[in-house]
């Protein structure tokens, strides 16, 4: 898609296509075929997911900041609760990463007569990825916005979430048609908020303000921001290291800076890695480790957020 031209109607306008600013215009054929008026799924959308109390996105200006495997840790520690109902939708179209990280590589999706099933790694956490639907895990995902867009659009409507506590969705850094997708077929339902996960170096923060920004253009509300990577902790001696040096403040100086909350500063541990190429779960494996003590304070931090504190969270509080 090219940048709209001067005084464009705007691709849902009766004249989309056809005015007198659209001549010229590489999108107009686009324009021009496209369904206008609204989009009849919407309904369905709202519908299937009346029975999730909470949604909540992970965002990432860029990749590599660890977006996915901080999802997989929120989607466990939700689930660690016997109480609650967990869903994790990975719409990292053209990478997706969850599957092998929540140790589901390999499962297919199942149908019937509800929808699409998830696919469950506990008893109370079920997800959703396209890794399921390939038949080979080094398939490449080559598609185009439209399709994607479809996909995503599947997800939503056509699986059988049930009726849930709380839905992560993990997106692919960047604010492109994933983001405007999910943000559009979830509005009527309702988006609890975003979480914003950054590295303390510039280069990370520089992308991490336009997601930021996106959020607020979007109209999705801002759970905060994590900084993770903040530190290495040698397992053995257990003392911290500086990995990506915060030469501008790191996320919390952006956080005070772009006036939103800072949740915290995750510390690198190399078992994290390992546990995510074996599908384990490092909380409960490494609940010592400094990095899994940072995590979970975070989370509770986030639940609170949402107005879903632990019981037990009450009780540790003054």
């Amino acid at each position: 898609m090219a940048p709209e031209p001067e005084h464009c109607p705007g691709p849902k306008s009766e004249q989309a296509g056809s005015s007198d600013a659209c001549e010229g215009c590489p999108n107009q054929l686009i324009c021009q075929t496209a369904p206008k008026g609204p989009d009849p799924d919407l309904p369905l959308i709202a519908s299937r997911l009346a029975g999730v109390r909470h949604k909540i996105l992970v965002l990432s200006g860029k990749g590599g900041v660890g977006k996915s495997t901080f999802t997989s840790m929120l989607a466990w520690a939700f689930a660690s609760d016997p109480d609650s109902e967990v869903g994790l939708m990975d719409i990292d179209i053209c990478g997706p990463s969850l599957p092998k990280m929540m140790g589901a590589e390999g499962e297919q999706i199942h149908s019937s007569a509800s929808g699409w099933s998830p696919i469950y790694v506990s008893d109370n956490l079920g997800m959703m990825s396209i890794q399921f639907m390939l038949p080979s895990a080094d398939d490449a995902i080559i598609w185009r916005g439209a399709k994607k867009n479809g996909l995503i659009k599947q997800f939503l409507k056509d699986v059988d979430w049930g009726n849930l506590d709380f839905l992560i969705v993990d997106t692919p850094p960047g604010t492109s048609d994933e983001h405007l997708s999910i943000n559009t077929y979830m509005k009527e339902s309702g988006i609890d908020g975003a979480v914003i996960i950054t590295t303390p170096q510039e280069v990370a923060l520089l992308d991490v303000r336009k997601e930021i920004n996106f959020c607020r253009k979007a109209g999705i509300p801002i759970l905060g921001l994590v900084e993770n990577m903040s530190g290495f902790v040698c397992p053995n001696c257990k003392g911290e290291s500086f990995i990506f040096a915060p030469t501008t403040g790191g996320g919390e100086a952006l956080a005070k800076e772009a006036g939103v909350p800072f949740l915290g500063k995750v510390p690198l541990d190399p078992r994290i890695g390992k546990c995510s190429d074996h599908g384990d779960n490092f909380l409960e494996m490494y609940e010592d480790s400094p990095t899994s003590k940072a995590i979970i304070s975070i989370i509770k931090q986030i639940r609170k957020d949402i107005g879903e504190p632990l019981s037990s969270d009450d009780e540790e509080d003054p």
